[in-house]
């Protein structure tokens, strides 16, 4: 069974032990520290844990922390939108767990942020496993940007899916 909820001071070291992995560094943005220290889990909690709305969530497997999940409301002209962006630790994967978060998630956008229309991902090319989690959450194909991203030096296209919530059920 899968859930999110906020993360909580106790995540630490299981947040820093599954994200420190260059297998999950490769498919996330620059920002995210490698190698991830405790240090680091602590300062990403610390930042997280009064925030309001709650827009950053642990991911449970079967009540044991599994990975993240967060999404970012835009602003100005794009503030009907939202981005969204995860990550599941390799020992759960291949077991739904990303899908799973991504629609609930949705469901949390949708009750924290009714005027959001618009969810969005930006996917790396080489990451086909998270391009069909969106997609089975009805996320369609945007648009593919052409050699717009540098990751470990090399130049990739990044895909981006949309999901449209106004025309949710």
């Amino acid at each position: 069974m899968v859930t999110i909820r906020p993360w909580k001071w106790g995540d630490n070291l299981a947040l820093a032990a599954l994200i420190n992995n260059r297998k999950i560094w490769d498919t996330v943005r620059d920002q995210l520290p490698h190698p991830y220290s405790v240090k680091d889990a602590d300062s990403f909690i610390r930042y997280h844990i009064d925030r309001r709305p709650v827009t950053n969530f642990a991911i449970l497997y079967h009540g044991q922390v599994a990975g993240g999940i967060g999404y970012i409301p835009k602003e100005d002209v794009y503030r009907l939108s939202a981005e969204i962006g995860y990550w599941v630790g390799e020992p759960f994967w291949g077991k739904g767990i990303a899908t799973s978060a991504i629609g609930l998630m949705v469901q949390a956008v949708k009750g924290q942020s009714p005027d959001i229309i618009r969810i969005y991902a930006e996917v790396f090319s080489h990451n086909p496993s998270s391009m069909r989690a969106l997609e089975k959450n009805g996320f369609g194909l945007e648009s593919v940007r052409k050699r717009s991203v540098v990751k470990n030096g090399q130049v990739m296209d990044d895909h981006v899916y949309v999901l449209f919530t106004d025309q949710l059920q």
